[in-house]
């Protein structure tokens, strides 16, 4: 044989060894495959050891829930019974406070009619009373006898004079607008002006503006001059209140059956009707 000749080798050819590398690779592929996923396995999933009751946890939740439930449906009506006692509250005190206005309106207006029918009843009776104190004080004087008849004489004389004056007319006149400029003014005890005056007051100085002095008080200024009756009055006259020489109260005719007067510290300076306050008599001067 040739030392070139073929031998036959027991070696498998390469074809063959990279066939069994190959499978080779792929079995260990697996094999790792298999590995990873066998490490994985417990991590993902871990056998059951112990069977939890499902139940009895849902037991307790649906108690907590239904107790929490009531609890806040207990919260809803406590809060919905205050609101109701606050909106009562609301209406009571609106309520109130209305009646208690209503009220004080009432008393105030029964409080103001009150004190107008006091007002009007105290002047009404400090006028009747004025007059019967002036009666009374006046009564207290002597009655008018031969004596005082000598003084109403007496007193007459001085009138004569300024009676026949040739300007006596123009003197009634001037006094008329006197006392009627007076009207209004207050009445006060002892007054003689300018602003407040009492009955002779206001007579003396209404007198005086036309240079006449007549005495100061009305019982002198009755029996100052002629008596004349009431049916024959001029004006400028002196009315008077009372008996003539202890009259309580005077005034002067200004003529249309009208008189003016310091009447009373209700009324005040005024001028009136005859009818108002009926006079007992009159004396003439001018």
């Amino acid at each position: 044989m040739s030392h070139t000749a073929h031998i036959p080798s027991h070696r498998k050819p390469r074809r063959r060894a990279s066939k069994s590398a190959l499978r080779a690779g792929v079995a260990g592929g697996v094999l790792s495959t298999v590995a990873v996923a066998g490490a994985a396995g417990p991590a993902q999933a871990e056998p059951v050891t112990q069977t939890i009751e499902m139940p009895t946890i849902t037991s307790g939740l649906a108690t907590a829930v239904a107790a929490s439930a009531q609890a806040t449906q207990q919260v809803a009506l406590d809060l919905e019974a205050q609101a109701h006692e606050d909106a009562a509250a609301q209406d009571a005190a609106k309520a109130a406070k209305k009646a208690k206005a209503e009220a004080v309106r009432k008393a105030e207006a029964e409080k103001k009619a009150e004190a107008a029918a006091k007002a009007k009843a105290e002047a009404e009776a400090e006028e009747r009373a004025e007059r019967a104190s002036r009666t009374a004080a006046r009564t207290t004087l002597s009655a008018p006898s031969s004596s005082s008849s000598g003084n109403s004489a007496t007193a007459s004389a001085p009138s004569s004079a300024p009676s026949t004056s040739s300007n006596a007319t123009g003197s009634a006149a001037s006094i008329v607008a006197f006392a009627k400029a007076q009207v209004g003014d207050a009445y006060v005890s002892g007054g003689t002006g300018p602003n407040a005056w009492d009955c002779s007051g206001l007579v003396q100085a209404a007198y005086r503006s036309v240079g006449i002095d007549l005495p100061r008080v009305s019982q002198a200024q009755s029996t100052a001059g002629t008596q004349v009756s009431l049916s024959n009055l001029q004006s400028g006259d002196i009315l008077y209140w009372g008996a003539a020489g202890s009259a309580y109260h005077v005034a002067i005719y200004v003529g249309g059956g009208q008189f003016v007067g310091a009447q009373n510290s209700s009324t005040g300076t005024v001028q009136r009707s005859m009818d108002y306050d009926r006079p007992t008599g009159a004396v003439r001067v001018l």
